[in-house]
């Protein structure tokens, strides 16, 4: 490996942690508090978004699976096809996106609108046209990415995951969850060995 990589990738580790640090030090914690009570009271949420918002938006789906919140990640390209379906009235979408224009959202966002499901956006532009159309909103903060290009989407999606594991852990708390319940919902795996076999 060049000497360039290994200082590259050492590098990347404080970028991302100063990524974490920012979107904690710029966080509304009214907002998340909003978005804390309802995520704790939606009989269903869907996450949706793109590239790697998208991927972020999986994982948050299937926390909130793991403390008993039903939820699923909607495709942008299937929620305009159908998939949109999921949601009912009283319900919660949870969008990402950085920079808050992903025009593959907007659709969804008008879906939910009619439908009367509640509308929580993640993202870094507060002024931006998906910002707007959220009633809950969240910031993110990027510093830089970790690539050289300020191209790939890294630093964006560990604040963003930080974002949805921070909601998932006061959900959790706030819904009174039990490691007794994870341990029926994970009985694979060490983990399920572990909370099983106690």
């Amino acid at each position: 490996m060049k000497q360039e990589s290994k200082e590259s990738a050492l590098k990347a580790f404080q970028i991302e942690s100063d990524s974490i640090l920012a979107t904690r030090d710029c966080m509304d914690m009214e907002s998340f508090s909003r978005a804390v009570d309802a995520l704790a009271a939606a009989p269903r949420i869907a996450a949706t978004g793109c590239g790697h918002s998208g991927i972020a938006c999986r994982h948050f789906a299937h926390s909130m699976c793991c403390i008993n919140r039903p939820a699923r990640f909607l495709s942008p390209a299937e929620a305009i096809h159908g998939a949109s379906g999921f949601l009912q009235k009283g319900d919660v979408l949870v969008w990402a996106s950085r920079g808050g224009k992903t025009d593959e959202l907007f659709k969804i966002l008008e879906i939910c609108r009619t439908k009367e499901s509640l509308i929580i956006g993640v993202t870094e532009n507060l002024s931006s046209p998906l910002a707007e159309r959220s009633d809950i909103l969240i910031p993110m903060k990027v510093t830089v990415e970790t690539d050289k290009y300020n191209s790939q989407g890294t630093s964006s999606f560990v604040a963003l995951s930080a974002v949805f594991d921070a909601l998932q852990t006061a959900v959790l708390e706030e819904t009174n969850y039990r490691n007794e319940e994870f341990a029926l919902n994970h009985p694979g795996g060490a983990v399920g060995k572990r909370l099983n076999h106690q």
